[in-house]
């Protein structure tokens, strides 16, 4: 059995990605990164593109990318019937793309995004923003922008829902003995 506890609200949510907007801009300019261009990872990445991309007042609204055919589990998992098409209406090539996730784990999603963004073109570099960082890295990939990194249980999973309101929810699944 396991059980759900909300732990962070839409209004804490929304100041926690303005603290990342804050961040992010920083980075931005001590890197010299000009004209960046934003890019979520549905669905919770998209939302949280969405909130960075008009804090951060960027020219063109974000991109969506949907990685489910790059996955590296897709043949044990199969077609996921929510599978809907990427949407980038901007041209990568030699482009600073900003890369939102939700939630980073195991770095799979992360990797998956930039086969992706590569089958779009050849952009200059990839800024990785994520909204909450957990330990279990199965690939060497950093984000370089993260909201909150709180500490998880082995067997818990955190999740971002929304996308109005916005709320974190933490899903505990008790660990069981022998």
């Amino acid at each position: 059995m396991s059980y759900s506890t909300q732990f962070m609200k839409h209004d804490a949510i929304l100041d926690l990605i303005g603290g990342m907007a804050q961040v992010l801009q920083h980075r931005l300019a001590d890197r010299n990164l000009d004209n960046p261009a934003m890019i979520g990872i549905h669905t919770g990445g998209a939302w949280v593109a969405q909130h960075l991309n008009t804090l951060l007042a960027l020219e063109e609204p974000s991109g969506l990318l949907d990685i489910s055919f790059y996955r590296d589990d897709f043949t044990r998992i199969g077609v996921n019937p929510q599978v809907k098409p990427s949407r980038i209406d901007f041209n990568l090539d030699n482009r600073n793309i900003i890369l939102v996730d939700d939630v980073l784990h195991t770095g799979r999603t992360i990797r998956a995004a930039m086969n992706e963004l590569f089958d779009f073109g050849r952009p200059a570099s990839i800024t990785l923003v994520t909204l909450i960082e957990r330990s279990g890295r199965e690939l060497p990939i950093q984000p370089d922008v993260i909201g909150l990194s709180p500490p998880l249980g082995l067997d818990d999973r955190i999740k971002l829902t929304g996308p109005e309101p916005l709320s974190l929810e933490i899903l505990h699944r008790p660990r069981t003995g022998t």
